[in-house]
């Protein structure tokens, strides 16, 4: 059976948003907040954070950060020697997903730059996503109850899951409305303009007579027969 035609207008193309993908970056939802869908926004954003905080929180706030490479054999790939950071995300590939959850990881960075073994804490944030060192590591492993491993577990699923997030900001919705310049004028234009057909209203047939109700004709009626007066005497007399 062939479709109707229809009077649906094209969708409008798909119109990439990057400010609304680097946004839920740097904070899950942020990007969908600032495109309107706040709901959808808070709903990432709450979360989001929640599991990769839940996940910190079972480490001990001891489960994301990146290793001090310096003494660490170097680590080679297609012919070259890894530096700097990528050399430590070699050491901790973990990070690789955490680092997707945006500004909650970037202390993480900064420790791994501002590293200095002659100092137990960082200068801005402390101990916070600073590396441990070996022995505390070590406690942590040993007398942890895997909850230290399942720990940052969350947080690196959080950290992925963020990425589908930037996605959707910067694609924009899946579903998407007609412009409103087609809705307002070029819909009623359209409708006024077209011509529009009419069914003639045939009216129904009358419903056949039930053969009970057949009348024999009336007697015909005989009018009155109407006598002339009688003629009045005459006079009768002699000269």
């Amino acid at each position: 059976m062939a479709s109707s035609p229809t009077n649906d207008p094209p969708l409008p193309p798909v119109k990439l948003d990057p400010l609304a993908g680097l946004l839920s970056y740097f904070i899950p939802g942020l990007g969908q907040i600032y495109q309107g869908r706040v709901g959808k926004g808070l709903l990432f954003f709450g979360g989001l954070y929640l599991l990769f905080f839940y996940g910190m929180w079972m480490g001990q706030w001891r489960n994301v950060w990146l290793p001090e490479t310096d003494d660490l054999p170097a680590v080679a790939f297609a012919g070259t020697d890894l530096p700097g950071v990528a050399k430590a995300v070699s050491y901790r590939p973990q990070f690789l997903g955490q680092f997707w959850i945006g500004a909650a990881a970037w202390p993480g960075v900064y420790q791994h730059i501002a590293f200095d073994k002659a100092k137990d804490e960082g200068p801005i944030f402390g101990k916070f996503q600073r590396m441990p060192d070996e022995k505390e590591l070590n406690d942590l492993q040993r007398n942890g109850n895997k909850r230290w491993d399942l720990g940052w577990v969350y947080t690196v699923i959080a950290g992925v899951l963020n990425l589908l997030v930037i996605y959707d900001a910067f694609a924009g919705p899946m579903f998407r409305e007609a412009s409103p310049e087609w809705v307002g004028d070029e819909s009623e234009d359209a409708y006024t303009a077209a011509p529009r057909p009419t069914v003639p209203v045939v009216p129904p047939p009358p419903p056949p007579a039930p053969a009970h109700s057949f009348k024999p004709p009336a007697p015909p009626v005989e009018a009155p027969v109407h006598s002339a007066p009688p003629a009045p005497p005459t006079a009768q007399g002699g000269a």
